[in-house]
């Protein structure tokens, strides 16, 4: 063996055992509660991606959709949530509503529930057998999605953004349900806000749009009065969802979230999240609607 096989080989081990260091870190989950631990990469050099499979008893036991009930009480929640959104997006509002299948998650400040209902809105639409659903996490400070599905990916929206050589093919993962689609934040970037403000950007918001107007396209992005991203991203948007924890968020900051929202979108809607519920007498339940 020559020296330079001798060094490819000692290259190849080393590789080796940078990703199996990797793999053995655990990713870090929303909450205390471990994260599922599959772990799905794309594999840039032959753009395809492996399915993602989801880790249903890790999002059962945080109260998220599961497809095989779907007589829930969280699945009828998100089934009056969704009805009037696809209907505007893909319904008989459609040609009224610029951009009506591009829908903003959003919230007044952390911890309303925004990503939780980004998922559970994309899960439900989806499990409609004629229905397809592209997720992007858009929150690209603080990446929520990924960590509460599971995924670990080489690259997304901010790496799109920020580069001529990947194609949109190229950041979105397959998932094991038919009908949904996701693409991850990407890295992190000091410029991001720019980025998410840029031609290419807005370039990409009208090709989901007009080319992809047979498939509905959330973005779960950061909180209004945390950042100006949100901000950013809603003016191309056919339809904002502000997210409301009950009891919790401050009357004023509500207000000031839909004053920055008010000339962004013809549409926008709340959703009342932890909400206490009257269901029958004698019992009070714990809603998300």
């Amino acid at each position: 063996m020559n020296m330079l096989e001798k060094a490819l080989e000692k290259s190849k081990k080393i590789e080796q055992s940078i990703d199996k260091d990797q793999l053995q870190k655990p990713n870090n989950p929303i909450s205390n509660h471990q994260p599922p631990k599959q772990v799905k990469k794309i594999d840039i050099s032959t753009n395809k991606a492996d399915i993602v499979n989801f880790d249903w008893d890790y999002l059962k036991a945080h109260g998220f959709i599961r497809l095989d009930e779907s007589h829930s009480r969280i699945a009828e929640e998100y089934r009056s949530i969704k009805r009037p959104l696809v209907t505007n997006a893909l319904g008989s509002r459609k040609r009224d509503i610029n951009n009506a299948n591009l829908i903003l998650v959003t919230s007044s400040i952390p911890g309303e529930g925004k990503t939780f209902t980004s998922i559970n809105l994309a899960f439900s639409i989806a499990a409609e057998l004629d229905k397809k659903v592209l997720l992007i996490d858009a929150d690209v400070a603080k990446p929520s999605v990924s960590k509460v599905l599971g995924i670990e990916s080489k690259v997304g929206l901010i790496d799109f953004l920020e580069t001529d050589s990947l194609s949109l093919s190229d950041i979105i993962l397959q998932t094991e349900i038919p009908g949904l689609r996701i693409i991850t934040a990407g890295k992190s970037h000091q410029f991001s806000t720019e980025l998410l403000a840029s031609d290419k950007m807005i370039a990409l918001s009208k090709e989901l749009s007009e080319r992809y107007s047979d498939r509905i396209v959330i973005f779960d992005t950061p909180p209004l009065l945390a950042t100006t991203q949100a901000e950013v991203l809603a003016s191309q948007m056919g339809q904002i969802i502000l997210v409301i924890a009950a009891e919790t968020t401050a009357q004023s900051f509500v207000q000031e979230s839909v004053k920055k929202l008010q000339d962004c979108s013809d549409v926008v809607l709340g959703v009342l999240n932890k909400a206490q519920r009257n269901l029958n007498a004698g019992y009070y339940g714990y809603g998300h609607y």
